[in-house]
């Protein structure tokens, strides 16, 4: 079943928890699908009015903001040993080559690094444990981390739910033309084709056929 449609299933309330503990896990350093969850949930919103999206924006935010902060403590206190141990749980998120990548990422930019992290999906699991181990001071990972969970949480809601609304009017209004197109798009494109193949077997049939060796 398709994410979507199994959200259409729960309660709006149920929604609103799902996305702010999916993307807190994710954001603590657990690899999770917390952007399909909230994009799915978004789309759901512009579709049916059960769902508030500044409630949705919201938990959303909490759950980025709060899960990074978690990161940070756990990575604090752990340090460079949690991420062999995260390694070896799930070493395709946490293999030696993508640690060094987002270390060097954050040895350039330092709490940028945080800040557009939030955007960048394998940044967005290190952010938090990482900048923890690296004791980054915790005022500059926490305003990187409040400014990048609003702007990336409450901005894809936004564009998402407006999307999702213009989207639907769109096709409501203009969902004749929008066959029109596809069917002389698909004649157009038959036409075309058969044209290309009718060439391409007559140069085959001018090509002059080279004489056998020794005649």
């Amino acid at each position: 079943m398709h994410v979507q449609e199994w959200l259409e299933t729960v309660p709006a309330v149920a929604v609103y928890a799902l996305v702010g503990i999916v993307i807190g896990l994710e954001s603590l350093g657990i690899p999770l699908p917390g952007e399909i969850i909230l994009v799915s949930s978004a789309l759901l919103a512009s579709q049916h009015g059960d769902i508030d999206p500044v409630i949705l924006g919201a938990c959303a935010t909490a759950g980025a903001i709060i899960g990074d902060s978690i990161g940070y403590a756990i990575g604090r206190k752990g340090g460079r040993p949690l991420l062999a141990w995260l390694g070896g749980k799930f070493p395709r998120h946490f293999s030696e080559a993508h640690i060094a990548t987002a270390e060097r990422s954050f040895q350039k930019w330092g709490m940028w690094a945080v800040f557009f992290g939030r955007f960048v999906a394998l940044l967005r699991i290190f952010a938090g444990p990482l900048a923890g181990v690296l004791r980054m001071p915790y005022w500059k990972f926490l305003t990187a981390n409040v400014l990048g969970g609003i702007l990336w949480a409450g901005g894809t809601t936004a564009v998402i739910y407006y999307v999702g609304i213009v989207a639907e009017s769109w096709l409501k209004r203009f969902s004749w033309l929008g066959l029109v197109a596809a069917v002389l798009i698909g004649v157009t494109s038959m036409l075309v084709l058969k044209r290309k193949a009718k060439k391409t077997a007559s140069a085959a049939e001018a090509t002059p056929t080279p004489a056998p060796v020794g005649d």
